[in-house]
């Protein structure tokens, strides 16, 4: 069964918690870490990108960077800005999106339910990216952002979670983007064992995002594991920093593709290739395309839209994995006619997450950067959930999740 403990998070004091908040390490590049720096001098970005205090010509991947980064994590309980709790207990963080709230638990997760599979993944990981995050826990002595899990709902959960929520919050604010941020601490001994017991009758968590972190964090634990032999497993290192909300609270947004060409082929020629496993209809005429159900997809060429839809026999319905809609338009589209195999590595195909709106697959066109765009029928909850319970792996850019976690609330030290 699945364990979920409380811990002694180091966090910002509550006056500075809006200042110190920041987007995660991947989401923006270097030069837009330094814009937003400038603008928030107090912002967390400084030990996800601290690169951004060396000079610029550093590599991202020198030792200084992740010197610096335990640097900087180390400022803000030095200076005042953060200190550690005196005792351990969950957090509940509610992030607020267009009014939709979402409602998880912050705590810690165990490596050796992720390496016994009770944490089911559903991505594969890159070599590169897990050494880039195993040098900055391990040099920083600390999960420095939260990986985001998910399990299925409980209502006892729910209850202990909705009692807390009327509390006074300790930290209560609106980000840059709009994303209201609201954390409650959970510190009654009762409701802590409660939600301990609860998530110990789970079989199953679940790496909603994050991939990369978690399995860094497992590979940081594994190697105090082998350089303190005598360890009890009670070690902090022996869990992982995460986020966890119940399924039936995310939302899982399209994850839509544009391609630069048509791999050599006229208009006519594609749409003649395409209508072989899709039916083509125009689409109405006054806004972008949203696919309604499963299986139907939009397409936006030459300045109009149209509404594809699967044809029967074209994909293995009784495969989990066939029956996405982003294999289906791997297998039936990009790959047989736009000649795109990996999309993981072609630089001819790139993804928009929802959240941009398809407005940003008409410009993309529209501007020449791109031929052709197709939006996505979003994927479910319970298609990433039943992926994971097969022990199978999604196509790459199946996912994105909204909103995204902040770093810089709750900070889990390794010591």
């Amino acid at each position: 069964m699945a364990v979920f403990k409380p811990f002694k998070a180091i966090r910002p004091l509550p006056e500075y918690a809006a200042q110190i908040a920041s987007p995660p390490y991947d989401v923006m590049d270097s030069d837009e870490a330094r814009i937003l720096a400038e603008k928030q001098p107090l912002s967390y970005i400084h030990v996800e990108k601290a690169e951004i205090d060396l000079p610029p010509e550093t590599d991202l991947y020198d030792d200084s960077v992740y010197a610096k980064a335990k640097e900087n994590l180390d400022s803000y309980t030095t200076r005042g800005l953060m200190k550690q709790d005196a005792k351990p207990m969950f957090y509940v963080y509610q992030q607020t999106m267009h009014g939709r709230p979402q409602v998880g638990l912050v705590g810690l997760a165990s490596i050796d339910d992720y390496m016994e599979d009770r944490i089911k993944k559903h991505e594969l990981t890159r070599a590169d990216k897990e050494a880039d995050r195993i040098r900055h826990v391990d040099t920083c002595n600390a999960h420095a952002s939260p990986v985001f899990f998910t399990y299925r709902h409980q209502d006892v959960i729910d209850s202990v979670v909705n009692k807390v929520r009327e509390k006074a919050p300790e930290y209560d604010f609106v980000s840059d983007d709009g994303i209201g941020h609201t954390l409650w601490l959970m510190d009654d001994p009762a409701d802590i064992a409660t939600i301990e017991e609860a998530f110990g009758k789970l079989p199953h968590l679940y790496v909603a995002d994050g991939h990369h972190r978690t399995a860094s964090a497992v590979r940081v634990g594994l190697m105090r594991r082998e350089k303190y032999p005598d360890y009890t497993g009670t070690e902090e290192f022996n869990y992982i920093m995460t986020v966890i909300f119940p399924d039936n609270q995310l939302k899982i947004y399209d994850y839509n593709r544009v391609v630069q060409d048509l791999h050599g082929h006229s208009k006519d020629e594609f749409m003649a290739l395409v209508e072989k496993s899709f039916t083509i209809t125009p689409a109405p005429a006054g806004e972008p395309y949203r696919p309604q159900q499963l299986h139907e997809f939009g397409m936006y060429i030459d300045g109009k839209w149209y509404i594809l839809n699967a044809r029967q026999g074209t994909w293995n319905e009784g495969n989990v994995v066939d029956n996405l809609d982003v294999s289906i338009m791997q297998n039936n589209l990009l790959h047989p006619i736009l000649g795109i195999g990996d999309p993981r590595r072609d630089q001819r195909i790139d993804f928009v997450g929802g959240i941009r709106g398809l407005e940003e697959l008409e410009r993309r066109v529209d501007s020449g950067r791109d031929v052709v765009a197709f939006s996505m029928y979003p994927t479910s909850m319970d298609e990433l959930i039943g992926i994971a319970d097969a022990g199978e792996i999604m196509p790459p850019k199946s996912t994105w999740f909204e909103p995204k976690l902040r770093s810089g609330l709750f900070i889990h030290p390794l010591y």
